[in-house]
């Protein structure tokens, strides 16, 4: 019973974070050319976004260890909140500082809040090792259902209440609040080990080197994300000219990913035993 209570305390706090990640996803493309962006302009802000994800996600380890993991899921709250308001902006430099902090949210979203629950759930409860990954699988679970969910409200927001594709953004902004507010308010504070940032960075590289597997394992991951990033920009441009509906085609390429995954893990722990490469 302690065990429950305390993953549904992070649920509580994740998933509203996660729900409002998701709900960023469908219409932003659109967004940005009904503002009148040419496609080049579109593609910077896009980079924007994703060069700071990168950038940050380098030293978000170190950082997120320093600040303390509590007060690091809080901000990433408060960043994303400010990354949707920037949107009601139709100045390039305000979208693109958006985006910034966008990417600087996201990174802390998917460091953070694992990092916290990790930590509570081995140092302060002292629960078993082997139950974290029954919290991490209800995660994914309830993010592939808020995935195909956030598709179909951002449709119904934009097209079927005419609210425009800024709607999906603002509605995001409370989730985001939630979030926060839960963690801020009923969450223990907790902090990793102070090491320097070139220390750290050195200990991966290192590991990265020594290990040829884990070298070629990185390299397959980030050729796979850099299909996913080309794909997640065009996608927008290939069907909204058959007049798709953008958040109806986005629930589908969330549930299709959902339906993979779930194969997957039944090809390997079912009756098939099949192995990964």
């Amino acid at each position: 019973p302690a065990f429950r209570l305390f993953q549904r305390e992070f649920l509580l706090g994740y998933l509203p974070a996660l729900a409002a990640d998701w709900l960023q996803g469908p219409l932003l493309f659109q967004l940005l050319q009904r503002r009148g962006f040419l496609r080049s302009q579109i593609a910077a802000l896009y980079s924007c976004g994703f060069a700071s994800n990168v950038a940050f996600g380098l030293v978000s380890g170190v950082f997120v260890d320093r600040l303390g993991r509590k007060k690091s899921c809080v901000l990433s709250s408060v960043l994303c909140s400010v990354s949707c308001l920037l949107q009601l902006s139709q100045d390039f430099l305000a979208l693109a500082a958006g985006r910034v902090l966008a990417g600087l949210g996201t990174s802390l979203l998917f460091c953070a809040f694992e990092s916290w629950y990790i930590h509570e759930h081995l140092e302060r409860h002292d629960f078993p090792a082997e139950w974290i990954p029954n919290t991490f699988s209800r995660v994914a679970l309830w993010n592939s259902g808020l995935a195909v969910a956030a598709g179909l409200v951002a449709e119904l927001l934009a097209e079927g209440l005419m609210l425009g594709a800024v709607a999906p953004f603002l509605v995001a902004v409370p989730f985001l609040a939630v979030s926060g507010i839960f963690a801020g308010k009923n969450w223990d504070e907790n902090y990793g080990k102070s090491r320097p940032c070139s220390k750290a960075c050195g200990e991966g590289l290192r590991g990265l080197l020594s290990d040829p597997r884990a070298l070629l394992l990185g390299l397959v991951q980030a050729l796979v994300d850099s299909i996913l990033l080309i794909f997640a920009f065009l996608w927008t441009p290939v069907l909204e000219p058959h007049g798709i509906p953008l958040g109806i085609a986005f629930s589908g390429f969330t549930a299709a990913s959902a339906a993979g995954s779930a194969l997957f893990r039944r090809g390997v722990t079912g009756r098939l035993r099949l192995q990964p490469l």
